[in-house]
């Protein structure tokens, strides 16, 4: 056999067990009891260990120095499976194994903290992870300097080539024209209602599994349960999604799950052949976030949606909760500076990412302290948004990721802002009956648009090279920016 050869075997089994370990995580946010946390984490910190130590394996350098890669996807896969080798090998195996078992523990400290609104209960274990998070930011930085040099290294990780600097620029953009319009339409003074009445959680299931189905979740290798924090898992033959549910506010319901409906249905829509390769998972966060975010938004909040969702919510609840769907399109759309990011407006929703953006990047370099953190949430958003936090669990406590030790994965979601509207920008001047199929419910072309022109290719290229050869032109800010300001300036008659 051929150094590609053995390299892609050796791999291949890397990523079936990577996966094995994806499954346990699901299990672990989903159906496990709670009395199993600190076996799981015990789990967890072996299975981590042994991915650990094939990621670093010494004999990875000699395979890809030798390899000769057949054709262009075996170059990005050798190039893909270096930099994960690179990357693995700068973390000692001791840190990786005991970051995989306190973020397990921290995860179920968190959940508890947050239902019972207790800050206390949660920072010890988020100092732990901060310190873990931090040690690997430097490991990883390998001696770089600068004052993000650290907050880049962890970055790179779910956004490679995306550094801070790069997206504080881009935040600089956007951030005066999304103020700008929040405070033009907050100065209009009338806020559409919000939908009324109780919406049972068994009919909420169904209908989110109906609208799931609608945008080409595949069931045959997926399902829906709920979770806490909502979330996609797995690629290839099983892809997973979670949900969750308030009996008086459906719209959560349904546009969490058609939002990882979007994550899931690129990792279904991947091309088979490059399954359980680095080519088989999506190729960013920001490229994953742009497919979740143009589903819920672009499509999911837009006025053509509301006219068939109308139907299916009337035919689910016996009301819909809203006199008709623009009655419902614009309940879909209110722009409130609410607490909570995942339940966010499009208009305030980056101004959420923004300030935790800038946390984070505090905290992995050591400006901020995880004692100091509550205060200092509370003061910037009382500052960004006009009102107080009135609560830990509509605050600090809200957002899973950092217990998860998930830090540099929260600008992805306004970078996924910037490529879904791009993207959308693009598939609108493709298919000008687009619209007219969305209101119909009828989205297999519109979602064919976007399985042939980038879920399907993987990791084929780099995110912004992805983004760029899907919409035909290089990514910016205007597009984002030009489609909030019509579409709220419409729906506000600003």
């Amino acid at each position: 056999m051929t150094a590609f050869t053995v390299l892609m075997a050796f791999q291949r089994e890397t990523e079936a067990l990577a996966q094995v370990m994806g499954r346990l995580e699901w299990d672990q946010q989903t159906v496990m009891p709670p009395g199993a946390a600190r076996q799981r984490a015990e789990e967890m910190a072996a299975l981590e260990s042994v991915l650990h130590a094939r990621r670093s394996d010494p004999r990875l350098a000699d395979w890809i120095a030798g390899a000769a890669p057949p054709d262009a996807a075996g170059a990005r896969a050798l190039a893909l499976i270096g930099r994960e080798h690179a990357r693995a090998t700068r973390i000692p195996l001791r840190l990786a194994a005991e970051t995989a078992r306190v973020t397990s523990l921290a995860q179920g400290v968190w959940a508890e903290a947050r239902a019972g609104d207790d800050v206390g209960r949660f920072l010890p274990v988020l100092a732990e992870v901060v310190a873990l998070k931090r040690e690997a930011a430097a490991a990883l930085a390998d001696g770089a300097e600068g004052q993000d040099a650290r907050y880049d290294a962890l970055l790179d990780e779910y956004e490679p080539g995306a550094t801070a600097a790069g997206l504080a620029a881009m935040f600089a953009e956007l951030r005066p024209r999304l103020v700008a319009l929040r405070a033009r339409i907050l100065g209009v003074g009338r806020t559409p209602p919000a939908l009324a009445g109780r919406f049972p959680a068994e009919a909420q299931l169904r209908l989110a599994r109906e609208v799931a189905g609608v945008f080409g979740y595949d069931f045959g290798r997926g399902r829906i349960d709920l979770a806490v924090h909502p979330f996609s898992s797995g690629s290839g033959s099983d892809v997973r999604i979670t949900t969750r549910i308030d009996e008086a506010d459906p719209l959560g319901c349904l546009y969490s799950t058609i939002h990882e409906t979007g994550h899931a249905a690129y990792e279904q829509a991947i091309d088979t052949a490059h399954a359980l390769t680095p080519l088989g998972r999506g190729v960013s966060m920001g490229v994953h976030e742009s497919q979740s975010r143009l589903y819920e938004n672009q499509i999911g909040r837009s006025r053509a949606f509301a006219s068939w969702l109308h139907g299916a919510m009337a035919r689910s609840f016996g009301d819909a909760g809203a006199a008709g769907p623009e009655a419902l399109y614009a309940a879909a759309n209110r722009v409130v500076p609410g607490f909570v990011r995942t339940e966010a407006d499009e208009v305030h929703y980056n101004l959420h990412i923004l300030m935790r953006f800038d946390l984070e990047r505090d905290l992995v370099a050591g400006r901020l302290e995880t004692g100091d953190l509550e205060a200092a949430w509370n003061d910037r958003f009382a500052a960004d948004f006009g009102v107080a936090v009135d609560r830990p669990a509509h605050g600090l406590l809200q957002d899973v990721h950092w217990s998860a030790g998930v830090f540099g994965y929260f600008p992805t979601y306004t970078l996924g802002n910037l490529y879904a509207a791009c993207l959308w920008q693009a598939l609108a001047a493709d298919l000008p009956e687009a619209e007219a199929m969305v209101a119909a419910g009828r989205l297999g072309p519109v979602t064919g648009w976007l399985r042939e022109r980038l879920q399907r290719h993987g990791g084929l290229a780099p995110p912004r090279e992805t983004i760029a050869r899907a919409c035909g032109f290089a990514p910016a800010a205007e597009p984002l920016l030009a489609y909030l300001e019509a579409k709220f300036g419409a729906l506000y008659r600003l």
